[in-house]
């Protein structure tokens, strides 16, 4: 059971199609996995092996498979996303006992591509707030230090990967929710272009700050994941996704395992719009200069953000004003008290305030087509500080105007959300007291291959993959 679990993604789905091992050894082996390690960190609350089991009974070999088919690999989903029969709770005791009847259409074309759900890992009520806690099922840990958070809302992916509990996990991230959980757990978690992954039927289809994506342990294992999430779907409902990108010509594996280091990036501490923690800094910068070593001309260079903030906290007040446009008022009064900080901000704002937001983000897009012209990447900290005790609801922090928000502290990733560019955040280094730290790597928008590329060649040369999995630690 052991040597199953700490398998990559790439060679645990190399076996299933050569017929070296059987779904069902991989569904035993995370099952028993999970028994002996989330009593200790929460990430993966609900289950449902009944049905992974049945579906593999389905499959049937595949001759000629496509980029990303996974022959029955276990995979976690994020309950923010609906999976037909299953729990699905959004984290909110609004839903406690939410059961769709159909599921996401990206969990619809994970399956057709092979995978196998086997649980719902869990994520802040509705996704609000980089740590990983909420009344129905409570606060997941960091698998290297329990009492402290793995970040989110990604929070049970990053964590269950961490722990061996799974082999991929899939996740959303509007503010940071894949980069930042990813840094804090030593995994590898990737936000792709808007549009990339698909949105599909449901949802706020004009949202262009939320998008899926991939978390795994390895970059490459990442982009198998990324290509099983994009592939197209045969005989499936057309998508009505306003902002959809086609498949590549190329399997974004194909790129992660071609490694080459870019020819020229940026490197800036804080985006010129945050004070982070000197020891952050120092692992970071450390980083980008071992790929200075490897020939990547890395300079100090970085766009203009600085109307990022204010833009975003605008921004997300309309996106939780659309999003729970439909619920009443008693309803959204039981909602943590940071959501509805933001719903009310968003009904406060004034229309010329939204058109200063929105005008703020085109500078922002701009700004990263001039940088991008002369850099193929953008090199920064994930997060402001290295994970903190997960009794804190959110990191105490102050922005740019001096208030203190509680979503300030992610001012590092929903900068780079509001650009609408892919960005990964990369296992480089430890604090001194043993926590992960990651690097953010940004490309231009539909750069994802470039980005794996480069985030796989700097992986190799750090040599910290096989840092996870882990037994989780007091």
């Amino acid at each position: 059971m052991d040597e199953l679990i700490r398998m990559t993604a790439c060679a645990a789905r190399d076996a299933l199609r050569r017929g070296e091992v059987a779904p069902a050894d991989l569904l035993d082996a995370a099952e028993a996995r999970i028994a002996e390690t989330d009593g200790a960190i929460n990430a993966l609350p609900t289950l449902c092996f009944d049905r992974a089991r049945a579906a593999a009974k389905t499959l049937k070999p595949v001759a000629e498979a496509p980029p990303g088919y996974l022959h029955g690999l276990p995979v976690a989903i994020k309950d923010l996303t609906d999976v037909a029969g299953v729990r699905t709770t959004y984290g909110s005791p609004l839903f406690a006992d939410h059961v769709p009847a159909e599921s996401d259409p990206v969990v619809e074309r994970l399956e057709a591509m092979g995978a196998l759900v086997v649980a719902k890992s869990n994520t802040p009520e509705f996704g609000a707030g980089s740590n990983t806690f909420n009344e129905v099922f409570g606060v997941t840990g960091n698998p290297w230090k329990t009492d402290h958070t793995c970040g989110g809302s990604s929070g049970g992916a990053a964590s269950a990967l961490a722990a061996g509990q799974v082999w991929l996990a899939h996740g959303s991230d509007l503010g940071g929710s894949l980069r930042i959980p990813a840094s804090f757990c030593g995994v590898v978690g990737l936000r792709p272009s808007v549009g990339r992954v698909p949105m599909g039927r449901r949802g706020h289809l004009w949202n262009s700050l939320a998008v899926e994506g991939p978390m795994a342990r390895t970059v490459a294992d990442t982009a198998l994941f990324l290509d099983a999430m994009v592939a197209p779907v045969p005989g499936a409902p057309p998508l009505a996704d306003p902002h959809l990108r086609p498949p590549p010509p190329q399997p974004f594996l194909e790129a992660a395992l071609d490694p080459a280091p870019p020819a020229r990036a940026g490197f800036s501490p804080d985006l010129g719009i945050a004070e982070v923690d000197p020891e952050v800094v120092a692992i970071c910068r450390a980083a980008a200069d071992r790929l200075a070593a490897m020939g990547t001309d890395v300079d100090a260079a970085c766009p203009d953000l600085s109307g990022a903030e204010d833009s975003f906290v605008a921004l997300r007040g309309q996106f939780r004003v659309t999003a729970f446009a439909a619920l009443q008022a008693e309803q959204i009064a039981t909602m943590k008290p940071e959501i509805q900080v933001e719903m009310q901000r968003g009904l406060d704002q004034t229309p010329l305030g939204l058109g200063h937001a929105l005008r703020a983000r085109d500078e922002l897009y701009r700004s990263c087509s001039r940088f991008f012209a002369d850099h193929d990447l953008l090199l920064c900290p994930v997060v402001v500080a290295p994970p903190f005790p997960h009794a804190r609801r959110y990191l105490p922090y102050r922005g740019r105007d001096g208030y203190e928000d509680y979503v300030a502290w992610l001012v590092m990733t929903f900068a780079i959300t509001l650009t609408g560019c892919p960005a990964l955040s990369l296992p480089v280094g430890f604090t001194a007291a043993g926590l992960p730290v990651g690097l953010q790597m940004m490309a231009p928008v539909g750069g994802e291959a470039r980005l794996l590329q480069a985030a796989a060649a700097l992986e190799a040369e750090l040599g910290l993959a096989g840092m996870v999995p882990i037994d989780p630690r007091g």
